[in-house]
């Protein structure tokens, strides 16, 4: 299956692409390159998901608030792509949490983007480099922040 089919095949609903919170484009394509600016965890309503880590939700909630992240980002590659098929690969990821300070499990929180990622594009071009840190604030006192690169096919 290609992505556009393995996405469908999750049965996943998204949210709306989310407009700029500040002097920024949450899409930009440079060459054969595609940057997309960090983005939050909207629901399909348009809300945040909100908290911190590790205080107001546990592992497992923030790791699902990291895959809505990664619906989210999903969302705005949509609004600006014709298909997902045009994404030969997941560059980068960087995720951020916003946890307690003696939270150390920022990877598997990361992990619900990166697993999503893996399910649309598969092993080998789902799975890029990463980077997976701890904040002491987000905007809107959001748990997850995550920004993506991603390489588009020639």
């Amino acid at each position: 299956m290609n992505p556009e089919e393995n996405f469908n095949s999750l049965g996943l609903s998204l949210p709306p692409p989310p407009k700029p919170m500040g002097v920024y484009k949450p899409f930009l394509r440079v060459g054969n390159m595609v940057y997309v600016s960090g983005h939050g965890p909207f629901k399909t309503d348009g809300s945040l998901i909100i908290g911190k880590v590790g205080q107001d939700l546990n592992l497992e909630e923030a790791k699902l608030a990291a895959r809505q992240v990664g619906l989210s980002i999903i969302a705005t590659l949509k609004d600006n792509l014709e298909s997902l098929d045009q994404i030969d690969q997941v560059v980068k990821v960087l995720g951020m949490v916003y946890a307690v300070p003696e939270f150390q499990q920022h990877p598997k929180v990361i992990n619900g983007c990166s697993e999503l990622f893996r399910d649309i594009w598969g092993q080998e071009k789902g799975v890029g480099v990463r980077s997976a840190i701890g904040m002491g604030s987000l905007p809107d006192n959001i748990p997850v922040e995550i920004e993506a690169q991603f390489l588009l096919k020639e």
